[in-house]
This record gives structure tokens, sequence and C-alpha cells, in this order.
């Protein structure tokens, strides 16, 4: 799911925001910002198995757009968590290339590597990119993924 439209969940209930710098250690700092996220937002400790896999789901798909920024266009310069009234999660990650993603031709699962945007496709609700705007040069990956399972705990404040 290539450029267009990022999606319009409605309003983000809360928002987080890291500022990053570089490549070195980001993929597992945005990982433990998120697991603190989710945490506070009461989608850990996880009600269940479903609700344990939707957050493994999760702190895949960061490690996945974080490190094919790191990979691709120099390192992230901004971590977004935007949580919806819903209860869903968008997560947007900014760098300074303007490159946006494109999937690749179809290779073997058993080689490594080169199958991030297929990890997306497959567990992301929705997922693309956008220019930054506004004379920024650069984009913002973005990816959307509903809230826990009904019978996970209420969120927190």
């Amino acid at each position: 799911m290539e450029g267009g439209d990022d999606g319009d969940a409605g309003p983000p209930h809360q928002v987080r925001r890291l500022v990053l710098h570089g490549t070195r250690g980001v993929v597992s700092r945005c990982r433990d910002f998120t697991a603190e996220a989710l945490a506070d937002w009461g989608w850990l400790p996880a009600d269940g198995e479903e609700a344990a896999e939707r957050v493994e789901d999760v702190l895949l798909l960061v490690s996945e757009v974080v490190t094919n920024a790191c990979l691709h266009a120099g390192g992230p310069e901004e971590f977004v968590l935007l949580r919806h009234g819903d209860g869903g999660l968008r997560v947007e990650v900014s760098d300074a290339s303007p490159e946006h993603p494109r999937v690749r031709a179809a290779r073997s699962p058993a080689l490594p590597g080169g199958h991030g945007l297929m990890v997306l496709d497959r567990l992301a609700g929705a997922w693309g990119s956008r220019d930054k705007g506004a004379g920024a040069v650069g984009k913002v990956v973005w990816l959307e993924v509903g809230g826990p399972p009904v019978g996970a705990r209420g969120a927190r404040e």
C-alpha cells in the first residue's frame, strides 16, 4: 500500500513522540518506547493469547518500519504513536529520504531480508507513506492496527 491517503481513524486520544538521531540502538529504543505506551494504554499485561499476539505484532511492526528507516533512509528522525479513541494505534516514522517504500519482486521466504513490507501487508490493518510536506524533505511511513481484542484490559489514563 504505497503512497496515497494515510487514512483517518478519527482524532487521536493520545500522542507520544520520540525524537531520534542516527541508527545506533534506535530499533530497541522504539520497541521499548512502544511497550511502555502499550502498558500505559492497557494493552499490557495482555489478557489472553490473542491479546499477547497483538502486542507482539505491534512490536514486530515497529521493528520493521524503524529498521527500514535505518537501512534505506539514514535513520529515523521521529517516532510517533497515536492512540485513537476506539483503541486503535497508529505508528509513524519520519526520515529525511524522499524515497517511498517500494514492494520488491517476490523472493523466497527462506532467504533472509527483504520481507519487511510483506510483514506490514500481513499484520497492519493499513500502511503507507506520505511526503513530510510544508517544504520539508523526507517522508513519513505510517501503519495502523486495531485495538486489543475484546476482553483485553481497559485502557488506563
